[in-house]
């Protein structure tokens, strides 16, 4: 049979997209990825991590609440709904997220686990995706292969078993035997590194380096108004920006999205009071924010780092004997959907072109349909790569599939008035209504 729609990759976005099908019995749909089950950042599972984004932010609630995917539902059903309300988590642990996703992706029946998507064609009527060595044809596509470690250019010759991304750091830290460690990177995932560093037992004389582009060791800025900036509405009025103006409020809004929890600090700067007050182990730790990392090198088993330091503008060498590099992730199209390319659109970065509905420009048929999940960030601003709006994208893909509006998602006017436009269109109601 041909599919209305064939999703690539089933972590949390695809599975939001699948969670929102699932009661819609027009629709048939598959999902297909090569992992075993939902396995969601097990690299970045480190003890005590939490998350940054409201439980309620979950795979369906913003837009569907009475779906049987809620993480609501999950905690019902793992008979411990009272017993989380009374543990009354500020952030709520990411194991227990990343189980409420397994859990979904256990019982959804679109899913298709341990099947690789391997290419991706079209035939002028449909899309071929070769999976396992067959052919599934599928009307629709949605790519949602998630975003890649990002390797700067300058760590990339000395990569190995002791330079390597924090996306593997719940499997490779503990294993380090090194005693010279640096942490480069001041976002989240720089952070709980660090933290876990600290709070190892049984590591006398570890020597730590955080090192952070950024000019001190900064929050993420979670404030109302900020929140904002995490709304349907927001993207609309985003959306409407040239290209260039899109990007350079990205650059400003850097840490709502990329600083590091307050809490994650806190428990740093406690730690690092008791190692320097009272700790018997000898541990150093030093803090070196506002520092551009030039080159890193391999020199037999150590490394040597090349810096600047953007305080007071000097040259300065380290030498370490591992590396975790926490510096964050990069867009790129999947391999499989290489036969396509020269049918898509892309931007001068190599990004998809992508409309308000997530649907990628190609010069296919109006009616064969590319949506692309966590790909927009320069289109659709910074809530893209997170939790917050994955319901209501999914639900809008949704909409864009059926070629109606299944999903309400119409929504008030915002506190915030973002765009002249909106704002002259409110003062003229206004008017109008005194008068």
């Amino acid at each position: 049979m041909t599919f209305d729609l064939a999703g690539i990759g089933i972590g949390p976005f695809n599975l939001s997209l699948a969670a929102h099908l699932d009661q819609i019995d027009m629709v048939e749909a598959r999902f297909f990825d090569r992992a075993s089950s939902v396995n969601w950042h097990p690299g970045m599972m480190l003890p005590g991590v939490e998350l940054q984004t409201s439980f309620l932010k979950d795979l369906v609630t913003a837009t569907n609440p009475t779906s049987p995917w809620s993480f609501m539902a999950y905690l019902v059903a793992q008979k411990r709904f009272y017993e989380f309300l009374n543990a009354d988590f500020g952030a709520i642990p990411r194991q227990e997220f990343a189980s409420y996703l397994a859990w979904v992706g256990d019982r959804l029946a679109s899913l298709r686990f341990g099947s690789e998507v391997e290419e991706v064609n079209f035939d002028g009527a449909d899309f071929a995706l070769r999976v396992a060595g067959e052919t599934v044809k599928a009307r629709n596509l949605s790519v949602a292969v998630g975003l890649k470690p990002n390797i700067p250019g300058w760590a990339q010759s000395a990569c190995g078993e002791r330079c390597f991304h924090n996306a593997q750091a719940a499997q490779r830290v503990d294993r380090l035997t090194a005693r010279r460690i640096a942490v480069i990177g001041g976002g989240q995932s720089g952070a709980e590194v660090v933290l876990h560093l600290l709070s190892r037992e049984h590591a006398p004389g570890t020597e730590i380096e955080w090192i952070s582009m950024r000019p001190n060791f900064l929050p993420l800025d979670d404030s109302p108004f900020t929140d904002e900036l995490f709304t349907p509405q927001y993207v609309d009025s985003f959306l409407a920006l040239p290209q260039g103006r899109r990007e350079a409020i990205l650059e400003q809004q850097i840490l709502a999205g990329d600083g590091a929890s307050t809490g994650t600090l806190q428990a740093i700067y406690k730690r690092l009071y008791m190692i320097r007050h009272f700790s018997k182990e000898a541990m150093s730790v030093d803090l070196s924010p506002h520092r551009e990392v030039l080159s890193v090198t391999r020199d037999g088993n150590e490394f040597r780092l090349v810096m600047r330091n953007g305080f007071d503008g000097a040259i300065e060498t380290r030498t370490v004997d591992a590396v975790i590099l926490a510096t964050g992730y990069a867009f790129a199209v999947p391999e499989c959907m290489s036969p396509l390319l020269d049918s898509i659109s892309l931007d001068e970065r190599g990004h998809y072109r992508l409309n308000a509905s997530f649907e990628v420009g190609w010069d296919g048929p109006d009616d064969r349909r590319i949506y692309a999940l966590n790909a927009g960030r320069l289109s659709h601003g910074i809530a893209e790569p997170q939790l917050s709006l994955m319901a209501w994208r999914s639900a809008t893909i949704v909409n864009s599939l059926l070629g109606r509006n299944h999903f309400d998602l119409e929504l008030p006017t915002p506190p915030v008035g973002w765009s002249s436009r909106r704002v002259a269109n409110m003062q003229s109601l206004r008017s109008a209504e005194r008068g």
